[in-house]
C-alpha cells in the first residue's frame, strides 16, 4: 500500500518491538453560514470518537505511571518553522544548551524520521519533537520501534497530542522538564497503510481542505470554499465506503478516525480523550444529504443533541478499513496526504513510552 504525502514518514506494526452550491445557497445565507461553522467545526477540529458523556469526566490517560530518573543522554529534535516559530520565540535553544539537552534541528529537506533514527543510533536514551502533531508522530514512532521514551514539546500551533496528555502547550519550556525526572506512562499509537499517527486521520471535506494550496494561509476562506463546493445532494461524491457495526456507511462526506475516541462536546468544539491506552480506534462518519439535514443537524447542535442526528455515526474499533476507487485525500495529524485505498487502520496498543513533566502530572492527579 503506496501514499504520498507533503511531510511522510512511514512506519510499520512489523517494526515494533516501531454539495452542489445551488442546493446549498437555496437553503439561504443564513444556512449556509452556519453550515460552513458546524461541519467546517466538526472537520477542522478534528472532534471525533465515541460520542462520550457531556459532564465533566476525569482523564485518566493510561493506567500506570512510573517515576523515572532524569535522562542520561537526551535529544530534542527541533522544526524552527512551526507555531510560526515558536522555538525561538520561548528560547528552547538556549534552555536546551543549559540543561545539557543535545538538539537536531530539522533544515530543509531533511528527512525527520532518518534524523530521529541516526540521533537513536548515537546513543539517545529519551528522545523528544519540539513541533506540531505530525512532526511529533513521526519521531514518537522511531520511539516505539526502538522502545525508548519520547518527550513531547509543544512547539506546533495546536498539539492536541500535548492537550491530551496534559502538558500545558503555552509552556514549551516547561514540557521540557520531562527530559529530568519524570514520569513515564505506556499510549497507545495508531497507524493508516503502515504510517503512524497520534490524534487522528480526517478523510472528505477536511482531506479536501487541507489539500489546498490555500488552506495554511486562509482556513476559514477555504473551509466556507469547500464545503460550498462539495456539500450537497448534487455534489461531486467523495467515494468513500466503509463498515459501521450496524452496518454500510456509503459515501460520508466526512470521516474522522481517532487514536483512541474522543468525547464530543460539540461539533463545534474539540474533544478529549479520557483514555490514550484504550487499544481501540475512534470513528465519526457524518453525511448531509440535502438543506433540511442540514437544518437537522444545525437544531441537533443548537439542542446540545448532535448524536441524535441520523446522519451521524460513532463508534469504536481495533481496526477499520475504507474503500475508494481512487486515491484519497487525508488529513493525517493535520498534514496533507494522498492515501492509496483501500485504506487499512490499525490500533498498536501501548506501543509508546512517554514521558510527562512529574510536578505537572501530580497536580493533574495521575
Amino acid at each position: 500500500m503506496s501514499l504520498v504525502c507533503r511531510k511522510s514518514s512511514s512506519f510499520s506494526t512489523e517494526n515494533l518491538g516501531y454539495g452542489d452550491v445551488t442546493a446549498v445557497r437555496a437553503a439561504g445565507p443564513g444556512i449556509i453560514f452556519r453550515a460552513t461553522v458546524t461541519v467546517a467545526g466538526l472537520a477542522m477540529a478534528g472532534v471525533l470518537g465515541s460520542l462520550g458523556p457531556r459532564r465533566k469526566v476525569k482523564r485518566i490517560v493510561a493506567a500506570d505511571w512510573h517515576d523515572m530518573p532524569r535522562a542520561a543522554h537526551p535529544v530534542l529534535l527541533m522544526n524552527l518553522k512551526a507555531g510560526g516559530g515558536k522555538v525561538e520565540r520561548f528560547g528552547l535553544l538556549d534552555t536546551c544548551a543549559s540543561r545539557g539537552i543535545d538538539v537536531v534541528i530539522l533544515g530543509p529537506g531533511d528527512d525527520l524520521r532518518s534524523l530521529a533514527q541516526a540521533a537513536v543510533q548515537r546513543g539517545a536514551d529519551v528522545i523528544g519533537m519540539a513541533g506540531g502533531d505530525g512532526s511529533l508522530a513521526v519521531v514518537a514512532a522511531v520511539a516505539a520501534a526502538r522502545r525508548i521514551p519520547f518527550v513531547c514539546v509543544p512547539a506546533g500551533t495546536r498539539n492536541h497530542f500535548a492537550l491530551d496528555l496534559g502538558i500545558d502547550r503555552g509552556d514549551p519550556v516547561g514540557a521540557l522538564d520531562a527530559f529530568g525526572p519524570a514520569r513515564e506512562g505506556l499510549v497507545d499509537l495508531a497507524t493508516v497503510n503502515g504510517r503512524a499517527f497520534v490524534n487522528n486521520v480526517s478523510l472528505g471535506l477536511y482531506g479536501t481542505m487541507v489539500a489546498s494550496g490555500d488552506y495554511r494561509a486562509e482556513k476559514l476562506k477555504t473551509a466556507a470554499e469547500t464545503i460550498q463546493q462539495r456539500l450537497g445532494p448534487k455534489a461531486p461524491s467523495y467515494d468513500l465506503h466503509l463498515e459501521a457495526p450496524d452496518g454500510p456507511v456509503e459515501d460520508p462526506q466526512v470521516v474522522e478516525v481517532s487514536n483512541n475516541p474522543y468525547v464530543l462536546r460539540s461539533l463545534t468544539t474539540f474533544g478529549e480523550r479520557l483514555r490514550m491506552d484504550s487499544g481501540t480506534l475512534g470513528v465519526v462518519t457524518l453525511r448531509v444529504g440535502d438543506p433540511a439535514d442540514l437544518e437537522h443537524l444545525l437544531a441537533a447542535e443548537r439542542d446540545r443533541r448532535f448524536e441524535r442526528f441520523p446522519g451521524l455515526h460513532s463508534w469504536t474499533a481495533s481496526e477499520l478499513e475504507v474503500h475508494s476507487s481512487s486515491p484519497v485525500a487525508a488529513g493525517v495529524d493535520g498534514e496533507s496526504c494522498l492515501l492509496t485505498p483501500p485504506l487499512w487502520f490499525q490500533t498498536v496498543p501501548h506501543a509508546l513510552r512517554v514521558r510527562v513533566p512529574r510536578t505537572r502530572h501530580q497536580q493533574r492527579g495521575q
